[in-house]
């Protein structure tokens, strides 16, 4: 039974003082359509702008994940969405009116308190999941830090820290699977080491830290002049240092919480892949650096491989629509039928073929002397293809038309030839509405994908 995607029921709003600037930060949780991923919205800025969160924006890794588009900027995003993907989440449009989300306690706790209480539903659009098949991997030679994704059942996540140091060494986290996140993860908080907090006030940073939202480890002699900063910074009138070697008014939630946030770390960060993964990843030293690093590597190899997945068929076989069938769902005809069979179709994609012969009209004046299938019929062939899909979601396809309304990101990767068998696959990018179709298109030969599009269509009654 394949798995539906999911958003909220309805948007809820938290607020909270940013962890950085200290300045208060409102933000608002809207469920988003099938397909449309994660994304967050400046409503404090002009137009309103969008960044969707793909690794691909990510430009700054220091003190969190920080990303930007055309000069807007979103930082620290990794609680958020580790919140989201913890709970499931596919689609969610994150409305904030600052350029970093509310640090809360330091942890994913109150966002996916949030997000429950918005309530988690089902979307009509089945999940799109990248099975990992093989091992990848990066490792960073300067650090020593590395990240191997490998087969798995489910989508695991085990992490390994090393700090060197006495107070804070060797710990290790394991996420077995995605529904233990809320009560094995999601409260572990944000850390750092004195030494750390001392540069950070020193470049007037974590403006909205107190201890109830960082554990501090001291790593180093609490000096006269650094206890009366913290006492400042923190508003305390006593700083002191506890036996297991952090500073006062915090007691920690597991003995390996530091371990447990680096794992929170790395479901946030491996959000920007984009996609679900079925796979363990084991992380060795994680960082946001190698996190995301190792996210848009991994983002460029689901992107290749979705483009080169190129469908098999034993065309031995009886297909699920003839040419008879299919002349029954479209008004098309020859020379203009460019779709032989349908060997698949589901609720939101089709599979078509056709059969390229030197027979072909457009043959004639298309390069005679070197016959080439011109790329407009490529198009045109996808396109049909995919008016089989729309017709078929309504009860007398014979009394309608289908309409082009848009083509947009086109490429034409390789050469129709001649005797070439032609694949089509049509999927949906978001559900049919209003007779309205936005498909992507591929087509593929000698199994590779030789064109590509997005397609806008729309399905309109005959007089």
């Amino acid at each position: 039974m394949s798995k539906k995607q999911k958003t909220i029921a309805n948007e809820i709003t938290l607020s909270g003082v940013g962890l950085h600037t200290g300045n208060e930060v409102v933000m608002t949780f809207k469920p988003a359509a099938p397909n449309h991923g994660f994304a967050f919205k400046r409503v404090d800025l002009e137009g309103q702008p969008i960044i969707e969160a793909k690794a691909e924006y990510v430009t700054d890794t220091q003190r969190g994940t920080n990303m930007e588009k055309n000069g807007v900027q979103i930082n620290t995003s990794e609680h958020v969405l580790a919140a989201a993907v913890g709970l499931d989440i596919d689609n969610l449009l994150i409305e904030i009116n600052a350029s970093e989300p509310p640090i809360m306690d330091g942890s994913s706790k109150f966002f996916i308190e949030a997000l429950e209480k918005a309530g988690v539903v089902d979307q009509d659009v089945d999940i799109d999941e990248y099975v990992v098949k093989e091992i990848i991997s990066y490792k960073d030679e300067n650090t020593g830090s590395e990240i191997i994704l490998m087969p798995a059942d489910e989508y695991q996540v085990t992490a390994m820290v090393d700090f060197g140091t006495k107070v804070l060494g060797t710990q290790n986290a394991t996420l077995e699977r995605i529904s233990d996140f809320k009560e094995e993860i999601s409260s572990a908080r944000t850390f750092s080491f004195l030494h750390e907090i001392e540069m950070l006030l020193e470049h007037n940073l974590i403006k909205g830290g107190d201890l109830n939202n960082a554990i501090v480890y001291v790593d180093k002699e609490l000096s006269e002049d650094t206890t009366e900063k913290l006492k400042k910074a923190f508003k305390k009138d006593d700083i002191k240092i506890k036996p297991n070697g952090i500073l006062d008014n915090l007691e920690l939630r597991w003995a390996n919480e530091a371990a447990r946030h680096k794992l929170l770390d790395v479901v946030g960060d491996l959000a920007l892949v984009g996609t679900r993964i079925k796979g363990k990843v084991i992380a060795n030293k994680p960082g946001h650096l190698v996190n995301t690093t190792f996210a848009k590597k991994l983002a460029k190899i689901i992107k290749k491989e979705k483009r080169n997945n190129v469908p098999t068929y034993d065309l031995s076989q009886p297909p699920l629509m003839d040419i008879h069938k299919i002349m029954d769902i479209l008004p098309h005809r020859p020379p203009f039928l460019l779709v032989d069979r349908i060997l698949e179709l589901t609720d939101n994609y089709v599979v078509g073929m056709k059969n390229v012969t030197m027979n072909e009209d457009f043959f004639v004046g298309h390069f005679p002397g070197a016959p080439v299938m011109p790329g407009v019929l490529q198009i045109e062939a996808m396109a049909q293809a995919g008016g089989v899909l729309v017709l078929t979601s309504v009860p007398d396809p014979e009394n309608y038309l289908t309409y082009f309304m848009k083509i947009d990101k086109v490429k034409f990767k390789q050469k129709v030839l001649p005797g070439d068998t032609l694949i089509f696959k049509s999927e949906l990018i978001t559900p049919i509405r209003r007779g309205i179709a936005h498909m992507q298109a591929y087509a593929y030969a000698n199994g590779k994908l030789v064109a590509e599009a997005e397609l806008m269509a729309q399905i309109s009654k005959v007089k």
